[in-house]
């Protein structure tokens, strides 16, 4: 490795943002779109063979997720996560976990609760993508 300054070194490392803060902001801009009914933040960070696993247990690709948010089928008044954890297992793969209290309705049902959700990020042409998720209902005491 050539010699440079330390203090070039620390500013082209600040020019970059972490991967665990990306991972939270990406994660952010998909849940607020959500609460607009808006895919396009969805559209550009799911994975085009992406899987999820519903509270419900029900499976759904990119195209069918995409299509709840567009049509009203989930429709989130209030959404707010906590206790976010981002393990980067290597250059291209992290998994993000974390809770959400929410608020609306999905096919009509009352959806109004707490969930605990799993995502598997993979890095593929340089642009982080969630490739699948889990999201599990956290029962009542």
């Amino acid at each position: 490795m050539p010699f440079r300054p330390l203090h070039s070194r620390r500013r082209k490392a600040q020019t970059r943002p972490p991967t665990k803060l990306r991972l939270k902001k990406i994660e952010q801009e998909i849940l607020d779109g959500i609460l607009k009914s808006d895919t396009s933040a969805a559209e550009k960070y799911l994975a085009s063979d992406y899987l999820g696993v519903g509270p419900d247990r029900v499976t759904q690709n990119k195209a069918e997720f995409l299509s709840d948010i567009k049509y009203g089928t989930l429709k989130l008044e209030s959404s707010k996560y906590s206790d976010m954890k981002v393990q980067v297992a290597d250059a291209d793969m992290a998994v993000v976990m974390y809770r959400s209290n929410d608020k609306g309705t999905y096919k009509g049902k009352d959806i109004t609760g707490e969930y605990r959700w799993l995502d598997v990020f993979m890095k593929r042409n340089g642009k982080w993508q969630i490739a699948i998720d889990q999201g599990t209902q956290i029962a009542k005491p």
